[in-house]
């Protein structure tokens, strides 16, 4: 019976519905016509700023404060986030520009470019009995700085191939959907800061229920236009071994340059956990903010489904482990 409560906990209960949501868009897809029923692509819109300005009420601004001063580990946590990701996958740009395989390429490289997970951030290094102190600022931030760094560094392949659509456009949506409900939700904090901690957990389902909805919307679409028969098989296994590359390349890379700058142990915890994590939430809706085309969405959305999947079930195997060596160190 044990393996079944660690199997059916709430994190992999939300990996099953994600697949559940890609069995229903096979199933019953979501047609145009639905729409004079229910919006759901309206729906989902609101739901994004909703999200972002949600974000902006739960950001504790006075841990932010707190834990500046500890200026190394988070230079290095968001230079794995924004720096090392992009930069490992940049290293095959050459070997596939202006090849059938590019558009792959670039899929991957939008999930390098996403901030840091919040919430499995913060319970894993929580877990490995980390700095969680500095696991929330980090993944507060990394949030913060991807609303300007994720839509920067894909502009640079985006324009290029002509595939991010109107420029002023996703300068637009980026303002109504993202930047200007977090600003809101961040001068509202002091108000609803209290509601917001009380009802965290309903507004953690609020969050998932656009994530699968998102996914939904985007597969019935790959179902409907029949995207799949021009994605062959070994596709889905070059984005999966892909992003598996990336983990373990950036988490070792983390962890080496933590250990030369003598970080104590909780420190070493909370750089290669959090910088070595990617965020579902900001790949749905940066998907769908910076103008990617329908026809693509289905690919580029598949890495980051993966690597979300992975970070889950290998960071929680890895925390516990950590957490066990930690116990048997103090005994």
């Amino acid at each position: 019976m044990n393996w079944i409560s660690k199997l059916f906990n709430k994190q992999n209960i939300f990996l099953f519905l994600l697949i559940g949501m890609v069995i229903l868009a096979k199933v019953i897809p979501f047609h145009e016509s639905y729409n004079q029923y229910f919006n759901l692509a309206g729906f989902i819109d609101w739901g994004i700023a909703g999200i972002f300005l949600l974000y902006g009420l739960k950001l504790n601004l006075k841990e932010v404060v707190k834990d500046v001063s500890n200026w190394k580990l988070h230079l290095l946590i968001q230079s794995g986030t924004f720096i090392i990701f992009p930069l490992l996958t940049l290293l095959f740009y050459p070997f596939l520009k202006d090849t059938n395989y590019e558009n792959i390429w670039l899929s991957v490289f939008f999930l390098a470019c996403l901030p840091s997970t919040v919430s499995s951030s913060v319970v894993m290094v929580s877990i490995a009995r980390g700095n969680v102190t500095s696991a929330i600022f980090n993944a507060s931030i990394s949030g913060i700085i991807g609303i300007v760094m994720t839509p920067l560094l894909m502009s640079f392949f985006l324009t290029s191939n002509g595939e991010g659509g109107n420029q002023s456009e996703i300068i637009q949506q980026l303002l109504l959907k993202v930047l200007l409900p977090i600003i809101l939700g961040i001068l509202l904090n002091p108000i609803f800061k209290k509601w917001v901690t009380k009802y965290a957990n309903v507004i953690s389902e609020f969050d998932r229920l656009i994530i699968l909805l998102i996914v939904y919307e985007s597969f019935s679409t790959a179902f409907i236009e029949n995207i799949f028969v021009s994605v062959p098989s070994f596709v889905f296994v070059a984005l999966a071994l892909s992003v598996v590359f990336l983990f373990f390349a950036t988490y070792n890379i983390l962890k080496f340059i933590a250990e030369k700058l003598n970080f104590k142990p909780k420190d070493v915890i909370t750089t290669t956990f959090c910088g070595s994590k990617k965020s579902l939430v900001h790949g749905s809706l940066f998907l769908l903010v910076l103008g990617i085309p329908d026809e693509q969405k289905v690919l580029f959305l598949l890495p980051v489904m993966i690597y979300h999947s992975f970070q889950l079930f290998y960071v929680s195997w890895l925390a516990n482990k950590i957490a066990k060596r930690a116990e048997i160190v103090e005994n």
